[in-house]
């Protein structure tokens, strides 16, 4: 199934495209967080560099047609008000249970303090919202996706 973009992720797409020569799709539109305030915050973290990955429940990926993400896909991430911010490209994806997840990977997710207590206590906040808005009953024991990534391209200032 191709993936649908709105006419403003297009533009921006095809900018990346002319500036860097790839031609190559992106395997998906995302934003980190649940809430505009969340996405807008984390995505500042994705431009200073500091966040250099995600967590994501490996349930949500059931249903997806190009299943896990992989090391080369490219992502447009866009801000809280769902505007296309820059693009991303997976170099590495681990998955195991939350309660696998170590200090180093916290590290480089970049969030709060970047401490693993800070990590493990603020995504299960965010995963628990998540499991009473689907209907699943949150675990450590869920697995996860940890998807390392760089960031590869933001748009010039206008």
């Amino acid at each position: 199934m191709p993936l649908h973009l709105t006419t403003e992720q297009a533009a921006l797409w095809a900018q990346f495209q002319a500036e860097t020569g790839i031609q190559a799709p992106p395997r998906g539109v995302d934003a980190f967080g649940d809430s505009p305030e969340m996405m807008d915050e984390l995505l500042a973290l994705v431009l200073s560099r500091t966040k250099q990955a995600t967590a994501s429940l490996a349930l949500w990926f059931v249903d997806d047609p190009l299943g896990l993400p992989k090391p080369g896909d490219l992502w447009l991430i866009t801000d809280g008000r769902g505007a296309p911010a820059c693009v991303t490209r997976t170099t590495r994806v681990d998955v195991m249970p939350i309660h696998q997840v170590d200090a180093d990977f916290a590290w480089v997710e970049g969030e709060g303090d970047r401490s693993y207590a800070y990590w493990i206590t603020e995504h299960r906040k965010f995963w628990r919202r998540e499991a009473a808005r689907e209907g699943f009953e949150y675990s450590d024991d869920l697995d996860v996706v940890c998807e390392r990534f760089e960031l590869v391209w933001t748009p010039r200032a206008v």
